[in-house]
Order: C-alpha cells, then structure tokens, then sequence
C-alpha cells in the first residue's frame, strides 16, 4: 500500500520526437480537421437554407454532419496542441470527457444510421404510405431518441470506466483516450464490470444491426424488381451513400474490435485509430456532395450567393422603372 500511487493525469502517445516532424504531423491533421468542418458545415447550411432538402432523409442527414462535427472536434485539436506545444499530458477528467463524447458520437450516430435505413426503407418499399409514416413529429421524435439513447449509452460506460481511481502505468499509446487503452491500465474490478455491460448492451446493438440488415434486405429486393432502370437507379442513388457511410462506420467498430492493442508501434495505432475518428468525418460530406444532386446544387446556389453577389441585377431593375 506504501507504493500505492493514484493517477491524476496520463501520458498521450507522442507519433515522433523529431520536432519538425511534430510541427509537420500538426499542419497535416489541421488541414484534415478543417476539411471536416467545412465539409460538415457546408452540408448542414445546405439542408437548412434551401427549402428543396427540408425533407425527412435530409433531416437525419444534418444530424449526421452535426454528429460528425463533434466526433473530429473531440480528439484532432487536442493532439494538434500537443504536437505544437511537446505537451504529452491530459487530466483524468479531460480524459473521461474524451471518452464520453467518443461512445455519445458513436452511439448515437449507430442509432440515427438505424433511424435513416427504416426511412429508405418506408421511401422506397412503401413509397404511398412515406408522407404518413416520415411525418416531421415521427423524423424529430427519432432523432431526439437517437441523441438520448447515445446520452444514457456513453454515461453508463464512462461511469463504469472512471468509477475507480487508476494507479500503476499512467501512459496511454495512443494520441487520444481511446477506450481499450484505457481498460488496459485500469483495475480488474473495473475491466470486468466493463465487460459484463459490453455483454448486456452487445444484445441491443445486436438486435439494432440486425433491423439494419433486414431494412437493406427489403431495400435491395425491392430496388431489383423495379421494372424500369431509371427507376432502379433512382432508388440506388438515394440509399447509397447511407450504405457507404454505415460501411464506413461497421468498418470503424471492426477495427477497434479486432486489431491487438500495440504498444510499441505508434505508426500502426495512428493508422487504427484514424480509421474511426477522422476518416468517416472526413469522408461523409465527400459521400454527400458527389453522390447527391440536390446537395451539389444547394453549395452551387451558396458558393454563387456568397462569392458572386447580383449586383448588377440590381441596377438593372432600377433602370427598367
């Protein structure tokens, strides 16, 4: 007990100590962040300012940008300010905050994924009965539930996570809190009452991923039988890039599931990493704004608005009274 030491802070992955390096890893994930926001951003002032994407799909589209904000604020400015400064550290607290927002963003995007694929579902399978069934009270009831459930999901595995104080190794390799390293350093008491609320909720995500694949099953099916390909085609191009995005996102939990922790391989553990935390924000708005008509033509009307303003429409007009 004499050696008995709680932890008040960890020790983050450093990718290099070469400074330069440092700086240059810094401008490089920077540029990423920045990407991300002005790609998230650009999306949602898309959908709320044009009247023509104020529909249903559109709505939980703008919740996935909003989700995808948070996701990449919660660990790229961090790891910027450490590459910058050479500080390594983060608060036991700062890094509960870490985690709960990760699992909150996750969860609840996991949810709202589900929420989008019984929208397609209804749209394109029972394409009379979408205005009745997709009412805007139905659309917003689904997305407060999504938020909620993402809330009390994150609570409950941070509150176990964090319940007890840490002691022992106080670094974590990686550049943010991620959740396995975190298990790893913490006490036995803690890793197994982890693991039983992994089990207990593993039903529920179970259950979700399998309402998942039924509502693409019928999707699917009922996109194939259509008599004409236009038709076909319309179908696909509203429901593809929910399924890109959802890939991206299965492709996330495989990842953190599946790849073995490595301590001595910070190249590796960024590669990982970046797979769940950066790369579906980053690539979300990229899905959106090619695959998507509407979208494309809403920036258009933003980009022409804010850089090429109708003045001389303007003069015009007074000329012609």
């Amino acid at each position: 007990m004499d050696n008995f030491t709680i932890i008040r802070e960890f020790l983050l992955m450093e990718f290099s100590s070469n400074r330069d390096l440092q700086v240059l890893h810094a401008a490089f994930f920077l540029l990423i962040y920045i990407a991300s926001l002005m790609g998230n951003l650009l999306t949602i002032t898309a959908i709320v300012t044009d009247p023509h994407l104020h529909s249903p799909m559109y709505f939980f589209l703008s919740n996935l940008s909003l989700l995808d904000l948070g996701c990449i604020s919660v660990t790229v400015p961090k790891f910027i300010v450490n590459s910058l400064t050479g500080n390594k550290s983060i608060s036991v607290l700062g890094c509960a905050v870490q985690i709960f927002f990760i699992i909150f963003f996750a969860a609840t995007e996991f949810a709202l994924l589900v929420a989008m694929s019984y929208d397609r579902y209804v749209a394109i399978c029972y394409p009379l009965h979408y205005g009745v069934t997709m009412t805007p009270l139905h659309c917003l009831w689904a997305a407060i539930g999504s938020w909620v459930s993402g809330f009390i999901y994150s609570a409950l595995h941070t509150g176990t996570m964090f319940r007890l104080p840490f002691s022992g190794s106080n670094v974590i390799h990686q550049f943010f809190c991620d959740i396995p390293y975190i298990l790893k350093i913490s006490s036995s008491e803690v890793r197994e009452s982890e693991y039983i609320v992994l089990t207990t909720s593993s039903t529920l995500l179970l259950f979700c991923f399998g309402l998942l694949i039924i509502s693409y099953t019928y999707i699917f099916s009922t996109v194939f039988k259509m008599p004409t390909e236009e038709g076909r085609h319309k179908a696909l191009t509203t429901c593809s890039p929910q399924l890109i995005i959802l890939i991206l996102f299965l492709l996330g939990i495989i990842v953190t599931a599946f790849c073995p922790i490595v301590d001595a391989s910070p190249v590796q553990n960024l590669l990982i990493s970046m797979t769940y935390t950066i790369l579906p924000p980053f690539m979300n708005p990229i899905i959106y704004s090619l695959s998507n008509m509407k979208i494309k033509v809403a920036l258009s009307r933003i980009f022409k608005s804010t850089f090429f303003p109708k003045k001389g429409m303007s003069i015009i007009e007074k000329l012609k009274k």
